[in-house]
């Protein structure tokens, strides 16, 4: 096994074992920096010109806005869970364009946006 493989197994199971003990709030936080982590690497092999790199990593960012998407109670949430529904669509249609057009700028954005939101999740941890 080299030592790539080691560190990818070591993190599967740090996250599943994260996740397993995790409030609901804490999943949502986790959520956000698999997102941003993810947005962060899209970058960086957009740098390196790792064409197939980057779709897969901007892919799995597109998933975890989707998740977060998925994740909005509009019964509850009102003009709140509205708002954020037409802002994670935004994002994931300006991630698919950062991929297509090999746009850094569209990631800084999205990472931006998503950076926003995830430090109003955090301000309402002690709430919850």
């Amino acid at each position: 096994m080299n030592s790539y493989s080691a560190v990818q197994n070591y993190s599967s199971v740090k996250v599943h074992s994260s996740i397993e003990t995790a409030s609901p709030h804490r999943l949502i936080q986790m959520l956000f920096e698999g997102a941003l982590e993810r947005i962060a690497q899209a970058k960086g092999a957009m740098a390196q010109n790792q064409v197939a790199r980057k779709g897969e990593l901007i892919g799995k960012a597109v998933a975890i806005v989707g998740g977060l998407q998925g994740s909005l109670n509009d019964k509850e949430g009102g003009a709140l869970a509205a708002n954020l529904d037409g802002l994670y669509d935004y994002i994931i249609r300006r991630l698919s364009q950062a991929n297509y057009e090999n746009n850094v700028e569209y990631l800084d954005e999205c990472g931006r946006l998503l950076g926003e939101i995830k430090t109003a999740w955090d301000a309402i941890g002690s709430q919850v």
